[in-house]
């Protein structure tokens, strides 16, 4: 009975420590290059783009970063001084993304041949579907927190 008690602790200690590997991992950051260079060779898989594609395609990864960088850290700056955005600024920032996602889908619109771009709306929708079942998985989960 000793012995089998010992074993599931020993075994619950490397799960553990196998979990907190990994976690150490997954932080280690890479830089913005070399993410972009992986985004683009994801797009290039998924939509078989030419040398011309790529290219062009390269470009705006690298702005559409840029910008998610530079929108983080005002995000972020925004929560440290706890400063909440009036109905007026939520507004303006919703309106502001989605000008940006209007231009990102014309640009898209005009690098890709209409067969590439069907599939990368495809691709978008799987993608919104996922993130909002993580959203709503998040929320869940934080909920069962706050009861607790």
């Amino acid at each position: 009975m000793r012995n089998l008690i010992l074993t599931a602790i020993a075994a619950t200690a490397i799960t553990f420590s196998g979990t907190a590997q990994e976690k150490e991992i997954q932080r280690e950051k890479m830089t913005v290059e070399q993410r972009n260079q992986l985004q683009l060779k994801k797009m290039t898989l998924d939509l078989d783009l030419n040398e011309n594609q790529q290219k062009e395609m390269s470009k705006l990864i690298a702005e559409q970063n840029a910008k998610r960088e530079t929108k983080t850290a005002e995000m972020k700056s925004n929560k440290e001084a706890k400063k909440e955005l009036s109905a007026d600024e939520k507004f303006k920032m919703r309106n502001q993304m989605l000008e940006a996602q209007i231009e990102h889908k014309a640009r898209m619109k005009k690098i890709l041949n209409e067969k590439q771009f069907e599939k990368w709306e495809a691709l978008q929708e799987k993608r919104q579907e996922k993130m909002h079942k993580m959203r709503k998985h998040r929320q869940h989960k934080t909920e069962g927190k706050m009861q607790k």
